[in-house]
């Protein structure tokens, strides 16, 4: 188990370990120690748990931090926010572009209009998506550059 497509999910009501790319749980921990779901230190991270149990796990979200914007193969993530606070997320092939009209290259794939958006970016891997929002969590995933 690499840990490219791993998530660990931290809010107030513990913590969790999923896999990115099925959605299935790996780990859960109902009622961490407070400072455990905190992240730190200059990388914003978290004791990891599960598999990830002896590892510091970087997390993006509430307190900053940040997700891959690429892909190595080209896809791109972009958050605007045309009418702040409310954010959209951009996904395109084109290298972030937006050229031509929506639906071609370049996708709108989320308008946070009803939750604050946290974090939004790729897996190490570039296989998974991820969007966290203050209510949801969205996964969405590719197969191998590959395949």
């Amino acid at each position: 188990m690499s840990g490219d497509d791993l998530l660990m999910v931290v809010s107030s009501q513990g913590r969790g370990l999923l896999d990115a790319s099925t959605g299935a749980k790996i780990a859960r921990d109902r009622d961490p120690d407070r400072e455990l779901c905190e992240p730190s230190g200059a990388d914003l991270s978290c004791p990891g748990l599960g598999p990830l149990a002896d590892v510091q796990v970087r997390i993006a979200g509430l307190f900053g931090g940040g997700l891959h914007s690429t892909t190595e193969d080209g896809w791109t993530l972009d958050v605007v926010a045309p009418e702040w606070p409310n954010h959209r997320v951009l996904l395109s092939t084109d290298g972030g572009l937006h050229s031509g009209p929506p639906g071609g290259t370049w996708w709108h794939i989320l308008h946070s209009n009803y939750s604050e958006l946290r974090a939004a970016g790729f897996s190490p891997s570039g296989r998974t998506l991820v969007i966290a929002t203050s209510s949801d969590v969205t996964l969405m995933t590719r197969p191998d550059h590959g395949q």
